[in-house]
């Protein structure tokens, strides 16, 4: 699936926010479309979600015309854009289906940026044909980056995208309270590294993982206040808290079979005492 190790891409991927007005190369927007039409399913719920690559053209510059994030992103050159419908952990399994496709583009070349707050949702809705109960959480424009890391970005430096919980804040053995070092985490020590490197809403890492045995359990620790509730609801932002949990999940399982670990996901509750009201159980990853 990738023509380098996923953990390299991972280390590599940042939020780019400004792009040179150059046009995706053909050859790349095929490679690309043709991944995107094939991630439909995540491994751990049953409702589908559908993608799609609005890319502009040489002939056609104006292509992407309504397509606008509040002038958070300058000359994106091409979007990727998803709608998924209601169902179990759908949310969930939109952040990690589009994550595969940002791990896939980044390997391409292609500089993304996750958007899932502030984005013209009536140009996407049209552009990727929304249907019925269908909502849009998140969009990732995208294209050659104009600045290589994000140097200079004011943005990355307010939502402080450069720092990272450490590992005794995300990550736990058996039980709550008690840190899992990387030492003890073993042959998962890189996978979960590269959970601690994933994107997240504002940067705030709300996946927290509580081994027991050859079992990963995902929780999620709510933000508290986090979105902004009247506003968001009104516009339309979904609880993207719960996307950021799929993207922790997708940098676990590829890393993992990167690494030769076997293993599925599943539905198994452990009933472990949680801190309080704003952790959730979410799903396992069960070795093999």
């Amino acid at each position: 699936m990738f023509t380098e190790p996923v953990t390299e891409i991972i280390r590599r991927r940042y939020s780019c926010r400004r792009y040179l007005d150059t046009p995706i190369e053909e050859q790349t927007q095929q490679q690309l479309a043709s991944f995107v039409a094939a991630t439909t399913i995540a491994p751990f719920s049953p409702t589908p979600a559908r993608f799609v690559l609005a890319a502009a053209a040489d002939q056609d510059p104006l292509e992407l015309r309504g397509l606008g994030t509040y002038g958070f992103i300058r000359n994106p050159t091409g979007f990727i854009i998803g709608a998924v419908g209601p169902g179990d952990k759908n949310l969930e399994a939109f952040g990690y289906l589009m994550e595969r496709i940002v791990l896939f583009a980044t390997g391409l070349g292609l500089g993304t940026c996750w958007v899932g707050g502030f984005f013209t949702r009536s140009g996407f809705s049209r552009k990727i044909a929304r249907k019925g109960r269908e909502t849009i959480p998140a969009v990732i424009p995208m294209g050659y980056a104009a600045d290589a890391g994000g140097l200079g970005d004011p943005i990355r430096r307010v939502a402080g995208s450069n720092q990272r919980l450490p590992w005794e804040a995300l990550f736990f053995d058996a039980r709550w309270g008690v840190p899992l070092s990387p030492e003890a985490a073993g042959a998962y020590a890189e996978a979960l590294e590269m959970v601690r490197l994933g994107p997240s809403a504002s940067n705030k890492q709300p996946w927290r993982i509580v081994r027991e045995g050859d079992r990963w359990h995902f929780y999620l620790q709510r933000t508290p206040r986090y979105p902004a509730g009247g506003l968001g609801k009104l516009i339309g932002i979904v609880d993207l808290q719960r996307v950021d949990m799929g993207i922790a999940m997708c940098h676990l399982e590829l890393t993992a079979a990167e690494l030769g670990l076997a293993g599925q996901w599943q539905i198994c509750d452990p009933g472990l005492e949680v801190p309080g009201d704003l952790t959730s159980y979410t799903a396992s990853w069960v070795g093999g």
